[in-house]
């Protein structure tokens, strides 16, 4: 399965800068996969250690010395590390968090050694352990799941990604490739973007077959309550993990969740949950400015589950047939769609990037607006709408427009791309003239470059 990733981690070795890197990411989205196959693919070989299954390696790291360290390593892995040949591979290294504190040392004193870490759950060890971690001497690749061009790629159909790749707006679009691409959308959607669920679908062309492991993944995911850390409620954890995938879409209200509970215990829970990263909290901004996190307010916000396919799933809106794919657009298309948008604009900008997205919103008597997601791309302000047919109204859209005084718009739908200078008539009868770029659902992934085209 190929990822965008890989290429990051290519620049990242031949990079003679480089430091020790850290992959940080949700269980299960492919890292330790990913650090294999980089060093399958681009280095003469692998020592790998996974913390969890082998605790008592992390004594090894006691010394300051990465010269004595290697030998022990050597021995314990069986394998010949040479620096500038050999990935060092710490897997599950939450397990033993003062191993972060050598990483320094072998940034400073052997810098030629190609080093990767990754855990699940690093987020907490990174927030609780503080101490250890040796500021400005590793860096990060935060990864998410699989998109749906790489989906495409997977599933044998590397030609529509290459053809989403060069795609340019106001070429022609052949309605065939359309419905290939949206058939292939509507299946991704069921399907999610977990590796694991993708692996098992196309084994066995079977939606069962995704489902039993998303299911799987879900469990897996409640069984880490425990591992939050000592003081944890684990059955509010697993009460607001259970209502999330109903919630995407709307702004969060405690109350929806539980409301005979407190809202700060039910935010404490969700805070756990993003730190796991099988939940992002999408962070209200005024807009006013670049960068627009700068007035974000983190009390009015929504929230995203980790993955679509995952959020049918936990909603009970699994398919058995392929022809059924084509339900999941009738049934909470809304916010179906909107989690799969989501879920790309997080990860949408450098992999080194924390991902973090933000939407407006206007709360007045009979003149509410909200727009879905704002993106921001050099000092431009976008907002993006997001429909999962192939109309809607853009009322919220044109409202944002005309208050920031902007010029450019997104919508995502069901139809086929457009880019149109165009006119829209406001609630108080006032015009408002502006540029909006029109994409299909599946042409997410492309949306920063056709942005640098279209404005």
């Amino acid at each position: 399965m190929r990822r965008l990733a890989m290429e990051y981690l290519v620049s990242w070795k031949d990079n003679p800068r480089r430091k020790p890197l850290v992959l940080r990411g949700a269980r299960q989205v492919g890292k330790s996969y990913l650090a294999r196959k980089f060093a399958e693919s681009h280095m003469a070989g692998i020592a790998e250690i996974n913390f969890e299954k082998n605790p008592e390696a992390g004594d090894l790291f006691t010394d300051k010395s990465p010269v004595k360290i290697l030998p022990r390593l050597e021995i314990l892995t069986g394998i010949k590390i040479i620096p500038g040949e050999t990935l060092l591979f710490l897997d599950e290294i939450q397990a033993v968090p003062e191993v972060f504190a050598s990483l320094r040392y072998f940034y400073e004193n052997l810098p030629s050694l190609h080093i990767i870490a990754a855990g699940s759950l690093l987020e907490f060890v990174l927030r609780e352990h503080e101490f250890f971690m040796p500021v400005g001497r590793i860096e990060y690749l935060h990864l998410g799941t699989v998109t749906y061009e790489e989906y495409l790629v997977a599933s044998g159909r590397a030609h529509l990604a290459e053809f989403l790749g060069q795609y340019e707006i106001g070429n022609e679009l052949p309605l065939p490739f359309h419905e290939q691409l949206m058939g292939a959308f509507r299946e991704y959607l069921v399907i999610g973007g977990m590796p694991e669920s993708i692996q098992a679908f196309l084994d066995s062309s079977s939606f069962l077959e995704s489902d039993k492991v998303k299911q799987a993944i879900l469990s897996t995911y409640q069984d880490d309550f425990r591992k939050y850390g000592a003081r944890v409620n684990i059955q509010r954890l697993r009460h607001v993990f259970q209502k999330l995938p109903m919630l995407v879409g709307g702004k969060f209200m405690h109350s929806r969740v539980d409301n005979e509970a407190q809202a700060r215990d039910i935010g404490d829970a969700l805070r756990m949950l993003c730190l796991a990263r099988v939940a992002y909290k999408v962070c209200h901004s005024s807009c006013n400015g670049i960068p627009v996190s700068a007035e974000i307010d983190d009390k009015k916000f929504k929230v995203l589950f980790l993955d679509v396919g995952l959020l049918c799933r936990a909603c009970g809106l699994g398919l058995l047939e392929f022809e059924k794919a084509q339900d999941i657009m009738l049934v909470n298309s809304g916010s179906v769609c909107e989690q799969f948008i989501g879920q790309h604009l997080l990860y949408s900008k450098q992999f080194f990037e924390e991902p973090e997205l933000n939407y407006w919103s206007r709360e007045k008597r009979q003149s509410s607006a909200e727009v879905d997601y704002i993106l921001s791309q050099g000092n431009h302000i976008i907002p993006v709408e997001v429909k999962a047919g192939k109309t809607g109204r853009l009322k919220s859209l044109h409202v944002f427009l005309k208050e920031k005084k902007l010029g450019f718009g997104i919508r995502f739908n069901a139809d086929l791309p457009s880019l149109l200078d165009t006119t829209a008539v406001l609630p108080d009868e006032k015009s408002l003239d502006y540029r909006l770029l029109s994409l299909p659902l599946y042409m997410v992934g492309q949306v920063r470059r056709l942005i640098r085209s279209s404005i």
